[in-house]
């Protein structure tokens, strides 16, 4: 078993990660999110996601704050890019993050929270298209470098990522290495037991 180090505080995050979660993920063995709030601890409060009353907590945050959603985005013709020269802050729609490691500031510097649907695709996208106030925040797309690692589940989309994955993706692009290493080594154990 590998030796993991959970933060009770991660102090030096400067935005939280939120798992907006299905019901049904909440107790699922197979859901991935539980390794980012082990680490992450307070930096990724979970906010089980209801249809007919939307969370106040989540609600305040995007009022209060620059928020945006991780989400496959339809309309990506002007992104931001992280290895842009200049950007500026909400100059687009869709914020497209590739994974990679850049010494040039990551566009995700100018969010405080990035929200991430944890569920499956199918949930995702209808809790998506239930939620106008999903819709109308900014979308944040990731494009990895390699495909999913997460084979557990059918009927995933080519090209997505699990919701440990989509952290992990966040967390190495603002250069958190340490603590992507410990969620990817929780998934690695978790895929390695179902193997």
């Amino acid at each position: 078993m590998a030796d993991i180090r959970y933060f009770e505080n991660c102090e030096t995050l400067y935005m939280k990660i939120v798992l907006l979660t299905h019901e049904r993920e909440l107790t699922r063995a197979t859901n991935t999110g539980q390794w980012v709030t082990q680490v992450l601890a307070d930096a990724a409060p979970v906010i089980t996601w209801q249809r007919k009353s939307p969370s106040d907590e989540l609600l305040q945050m995007i009022a209060s704050g620059n928020v945006a959603l991780v989400f496959p985005s339809e309309e990506e013709t002007n992104p931001l890019k992280v290895d842009d020269e200049a950007f500026s802050e909400k100059s687009s729609k869709a914020a497209v993050i590739p994974s990679s490691t850049t010494s040039k500031p990551s566009a995700l510097a100018q969010f405080d929270a990035l929200v991430i649907i944890d569920a499956t695709w199918q949930e995702a996208r209808k809790m998506y298209n239930r939620s106008p106030y999903l819709q109308a925040l900014e979308k944040v797309s990731l494009t990895p470098k390699h495909a999913s690692l997460y084979q557990l589940r059918r009927n995933q989309v080519e090209g997505g990522l699990c919701t440990a994955e989509c952290a992990i993706e966040i967390l190495n692009e603002i250069g958190e290495n340490e603590l992507a290493a410990e969620i990817t080594a929780l998934l690695l154990q978790q895929l390695n037991l179902k193997a």
